[in-house]
């Protein structure tokens, strides 16, 4: 578990964990920085967030779990099948390091917020012009 104190970045922010949920999410951060390569990784809301065109990706340690937050129920609910066996909320998939989400669900995931954000963008660019 975190303590509520702020950190000034992602290495900080993991560096007290617990060494399997630092691994867990240093997997994660991997992942993201892998598919999303233009992110910018920053601390926000007090846990490790990706922007790239709005909103990306974000993931944090609880007590007993891991999260990843998706910030898109749209996006995560097309991958319901894929996650089946994690416990699950609009946005956020909640899993263990003896758990972890598949690399390919992940990175899909990535994929599709990062099509999503260039959709709005799109979508908010078209609406200013008419």
């Amino acid at each position: 578990m975190r303590s509520k104190t702020a950190v000034p970045d992602v290495d900080a922010y993991l560096a007290p964990l617990r060494p399997d949920f630092a691994e867990a999410l240093q997997r994660v951060r991997r992942l993201i920085r892998a598919t999303a390569l233009d992110a910018v990784e920053m601390i926000s809301y007090g846990v490790p967030n990706y922007k790239w065109h709005g909103p990306l990706v974000s993931f944090g340690a609880a007590a007993k779990h891991c999260a990843f937050y998706g910030m898109s129920p749209k996006v995560l609910e097309r991958f319901k099948e894929d996650l089946k066996g994690f416990s699950t909320s609009p946005g956020t998939i909640r899993f263990t390091p003896d758990k972890l989400i598949p690399e390919a669900v992940l990175t899909a995931i990535v994929e599709a917020r990062v099509a999503e954000n260039l959709e709005i963008e799109a979508a908010r660019a078209a609406k200013k012009k008419k």
